[in-house]
């Protein structure tokens, strides 16, 4: 298994042997020290011909794909949830190169939300620039972020707060053409590189998903969350751009959303 969401990304852990105990506690095989997990939150049973997880009687439950289990048959690319922290199953003819490419693949992709990181949407971003400035072409930037995210921590716990985050990335994803670029710039701060949009257009588009996020419906443990985004947009129209700047007037016009009483756009 690979931590790819929490305090030990990128470590491997090997499953041979035949019972393995993840927790908080320090005498635990794999020990994840987080709030939201149990001193022993779930064990690994390695039978020789599969390998079994099960839950301990957690606190807050042990997940797989987001769903809840009791115990569960690990399969190929599973992702196991243990309180904040997330790993991903490993298994095949050559483990060691499925390994590598998912190190590869974390150092462009978020593990908790799944949508570009900032390293590789900076990247992106730079080169989107050129090409606008090549071709004369417009080029929109969206920054938008989760209003009262702080609230919704503090009222529901941080695990709440991971969800809305992974449900609002996937609703939005799912929006958003194939030549565009999500990310999560940090925290509850996300971007979308819209090449060849223009303004008007690009506006158009951060309406529809700031009424997306807000008739959309957020359930963690069934407790309803009302969640609500304000987005800033900015358009490339200085031929010396650069993404910095560019990226500082689109967060100058999310601000301004902010305090114009959030959810709402500003351009």
């Amino acid at each position: 298994m690979v931590m790819i969401y929490g305090p030990d990304l990128g470590k491997k852990f090997n499953l041979g042997a035949p019972s393995i105990i993840i927790g908080r506690s320090s005498k635990s095989d794999i020990q994840v020290d987080q709030e939201s997990v149990s001193r022993n939150h779930c064990k690994i049973i390695n039978t020789g011909k599969a390998i079994i997880l099960r839950d301990l009687g957690s606190t807050n439950g042990t997940y797989v794909n987001d769903r809840g289990v009791d115990e569960h048959v690990l399969r190929d690319g599973d992702l196991v949830k243990v309180g904040r922290a997330i790993f991903k199953f490993l298994t095949g003819g050559n483990i060691e190169h499925s390994y590598h490419e998912e190190i590869y693949r974390l150092t462009t992709t978020d593990g908790l939300t799944q949508v570009y990181n900032k390293r590789y949407f900076m990247e992106m971003l730079e080169r989107e620039i050129s090409r606008s400035q090549r071709y004369g072409r417009p080029l929109s930037l969206l920054m938008f972020d989760i209003d009262h995210f702080k609230k919704v921590n503090d009222s529901f716990g941080h695990l709440a707060g991971d969800y809305v985050l992974q449900h609002l990335a996937d609703v939005v994803k799912r929006r958003i053409r194939r030549e565009d670029i999500m990310a999560r710039y940090g925290g509850e701060e996300f971007a979308i590189i819209l090449p060849e949009i223009d303004q008007y257009s690009a506006k158009q588009f951060a309406e529809k998903i700031r009424a997306l996020v807000e008739k959309t419906t957020f359930t963690f443990e069934d407790t309803s969350i009302e969640v609500t985004i304000s987005v800033g947009v900015a358009t490339s129209i200085v031929e010396d751009s650069n993404p910095l700047e560019f990226i500082k007037i689109a967060d100058e016009k999310l601000y301004e959303a902010k305090n114009g009483g959030r959810n709402c756009v500003m351009d």
